[in-house]
């Protein structure tokens, strides 16, 4: 875990992350966007509409940002881990001010539809209708300032800085019908009889219903972070920590490097660490995914968050603050819902030219029933623009994607899977071939003593012992297995009086004035020890993929170890699944190709390379995407970097090593193969996810557009009203969000 950790902390110091509080809608994020990226020094920035985040890349001073978003006509503030809780408090208080001017500005409204089509009150033409119909007309203008006053406040920043949004629709269409209305009320003999019509009820609904949408979709929305919230949650607010010989509890932003913490059954580990005394086991399901608690003893690490389930231990801190794996966990699930797919950026572009569109559309439609509809032209003009103007708002556009991608990148976080790239969500849902590296992907990556055949004057405790004794003085692979069998077995070893490796064979050594050989059948061929029997058992060994070395003393043989790096167990289940997905499973392997047969034919892969050098695995990855396939990689060492990084998503085995994590676009928390069908199936659902609304919000806009714009009244004679297109409006983006948040309840 320490070297997942350790690679994870690469954010970088000139990355910023900042909350932009009025963000409406998916022209918000163009005009901030453009803003930001015009500042010299600024690389990157990713916009999140769904939670109203700024992650900007660069070495900019973060008050030189905040000023650009203010000149763009937004405010925006430093968003912290800190700040999370506070910030959260105030979209709970501005759900409730929403609610409450729902209520409020629905009252009027009612009222308003009452007097209204009731006829309750005189005529306009006489004084006290004026004087009534006055007072109507303050009470909706009440509502527009109370209820819709931001809109207003939006739309007049918008113009300053050249832009246009959704403000810009909402507060034209209510603006006009009001004053429209109230030019009515003061002038009604300036208008027609047949145009003398107010709109009061329609500007107070509209604004109504957009509030209640506004505040639905905001509790809606408030869901899609819940992993950050959960990962958030993990981190304990105090540390018992050793101090002058005595435990105290502090503050967990006090904690120190190499600081002594205890910790206590039942209670969660505070920050990375390793352990100095005692042993306990460790759940760390919420960071890798695993629901099996963790054996730990002295020199294991522990990680921050994780929840320590039986012993009570002492552990070194070895990362504070945020470069515990647990904060940078939380920055790369972050990066990730804040990165844009492709899909994504496809529906930016069609938002940010959607507005102007749209205004554009309105003046069609305005000038069209003016010169060719019929009487009152002035009242169908005025009707079919609002309507055209307030359900063509693209909030569902804008929502469509980042909604879809939080909640998509906190589920695989939830299963042990950190996607670390924005377009890794989208190209793991089209792979096609995943190409899985052998050792320590498939295997466990640590060979072990799988047999033991002594002659029939040894036994398999004395042939372990002696073979133990010489190879403690070898650092090869094979030798640290054989030692590791005998610490596991109780094994005494002893003293040998002299070591000599012989290069590409085994090794000879002395035991008690006996010549003790360890190595394979040439070395014992070239010193005439016959082997008999034991001959039969090698090749049966060997045909199970397991490297076999032969063990004789003074020239007689004494016996055999089998050595193979067990697979996995649950490899060929987790094979299995990605198969089950329609995509084909290749093992690449620098292995002979005998090993590799075994190993492919006990995980049922569909085909295998083996004898590939480490830098040729690259090559093998460019092969198959010639072919025309969309490859994913899976790897864990040194070596599989070149292919992770070449391949279209590169998957890191997360108990791997630093330049192959780094090198990845998705990290697996665990060492399992089901990460990576878990990651395919999320990342599949989340775009079937993203599609379903963009093709939702896409069809409401083409469908209502044209609709609201009259294009049905040559037919039936029917128009939309136009607070039928803001209950829509409002109805569209919770449709969005509601089905985003559907992906909470996914199971891969």
């Amino acid at each position: 875990m320490s070297k997942t950790a350790d690679s994870m902390n690469n954010k970088s110091g000139t990355s910023k992350r900042l909350y932009v509080s009025d963000i409406s809608c998916a022209g918000c994020v163009d005009t901030i966007e453009t803003a930001l990226k015009s500042v010299p020094g600024v690389d990157e920035v990713q916009v999140n509409f769904a939670d109203r985040s700024v992650v900007v890349s660069g070495d900019v001073p973060v008050d030189i940002l905040i000023q650009a978003i203010s000149k763009s006509g937004y405010t925006a503030s430093i968003a912290e881990d800190k700040t999370d809780s506070e910030r959260e408090n105030k979209d709970l208080a501005h759900y409730k001010e929403l609610l409450k001017k729902t209520v409020i500005a629905g009252i009027i409204s009612l009222a308003i539809v009452a007097v209204t089509m009731l006829g309750l009150l005189p005529e306009i033409t006489s004084f006290k209708g004026q004087v009534s119909w006055g007072i109507v007309s303050l009470l909706a203008l009440f509502v527009l300032t109370y209820a819709g006053g931001r809109f207003f406040v939006g739309a007049l920043k918008s113009f300053k800085n050249h832009n246009a949004n959704m403000d810009t629709l909402i507060a034209i269409g209510t603006g006009v019908a009001w004053v429209y209305s109230s030019f009515v009320v003061i002038f009604p003999d300036a208008v027609s009889e047949i145009a003398r019509h107010v709109y009061f009820d329609t500007a107070t609904l509209i604004i109504t219903f957009i509030n209640l949408g506004s505040a639905l979709e905001m509790r809606a929305r408030g869901k899609t972070s819940e992993a950050i919230k959960r990962l958030i949650g993990l981190q304990p607010k105090t540390a018992r920590v050793l101090r002058e010989g005595s435990e105290v509890d502090i503050p967990i932003e006090q904690v120190q490097m190499d600081d002594i913490v205890r910790v206590r059954p039942g209670e969660k580990i505070p920050v990375d660490g390793e352990l100095t005394e005692g042993s306990s086991h460790v759940d760390e399901s919420m960071l890798t995914g695993e629901p099996v608690p963790v054996s730990k003893k002295v020199g294991d690490e522990v990680v921050g968050g994780s929840v320590n389930k039986s012993g009570s231990f002492l552990f070194k801190a070895t990362r504070i603050g945020e470069d515990t794996a647990l904060s940078q966990i939380i920055e790369m699930v972050r990066k990730a819902q804040n990165a844009k797919p492709e899909i994504g950026r496809l529906a930016d572009k069609v938002s940010s030219i959607f507005v102007p569109t749209v205004l554009i559309i309105a003046v069609l439609t305005m000038l069209a029933w003016f010169n060719f509809g019929p009487s009152p032209q002035l009242t169908y003009m005025l009707v079919t623009t609002m309507a055209v103007l307030i359900i063509a708002c693209p909030c569902a556009l804008g929502l469509a994607t980042p909604i879809s991608v939080m909640v998509g990148v906190g589920k695989a976080a939830e299963y042990g899977v950190l996607i670390r790239r924005g377009d890794a969500l989208q190209q793991s849902g089209e792979i096609s071939t995943v190409v899985l590296d052998k050792t320590g992907t498939i295997t466990e990556g640590k060979p072990v003593v799988t047999a033991l055949e002594p002659t029939s004057s040894w036994s398999e405790e004395k042939l372990l012992m002696i073979a133990a004794s010489v190879e403690t003085n070898s650092e090869h692979p094979l030798a640290e297995a054989v030692v590791e069998a005998s610490k596991e077995k109780n094994v005494e070893l002893k003293s040998i009086e002299s070591f000599e490796a012989v290069s590409g064979h085994g090794v000879r050594a002395v035991y008690q004035q006996k010549t003790v050989l360890l190595g394979n059948r040439k070395l014992m061929q070239d010193s005439g020890v016959k082997l008999g029997s034991l001959l039969e058992m090698s090749e049966k060994l060997s045909k199970m993929g397991q490297t076999v070395i032969f063990v004789s003393v003074d020239g007689e043989a004494a016996g055999l170890l089998g050595i193979s790096d067990p697979i996995k167990v649950d490899s060929k289940e987790a094979i299995k699944r990605l198969q089950d997905l329609g995509i084909k499973v290749v093992m690449l392997t620098g292995d002979n190709r005998a090993t590799a047969q075994t190993v492919a034919g006990l995980v049922g892969v569909d085909d295998f390379i083996a004898e590939v050098l480490p830098q040729d695995k690259a090559d093998q990855i460019t092969k198959l995407q010639e072919k025309g396939e969309k490859v994913a990689m899976v790897g864990d060492g040194i070596n599989d970097a070149p292919a992770l990084a070449g391949s279209d998503v590169g998957f890191a085995v997360g108990t791997g090593t630093d330049v192959a994590i780094e090198s990845a676009d998705i990290t697996l928390m665990r060492g399992s193969l089901h990460g990576v069908a878990d990651a395919i199936a999320i990342s599949k659902a989340t775009l079937r996810n993203i599609k379903e609304n963009l093709v939702g919000a896409f069809g409401y806009n083409s469908l209502a557009i044209p609709i609201a714009a009259g294009i049905l009244f040559p037919f039936t004679g029917l128009l939309l009203n136009p607070i039928i297109a803001g209950a829509a409006m409002a109805l569209s983006s919770l449709t969005v969000v509601t089905n985003a948040n559907r992906l909470r309840w996914f199971k891969p």
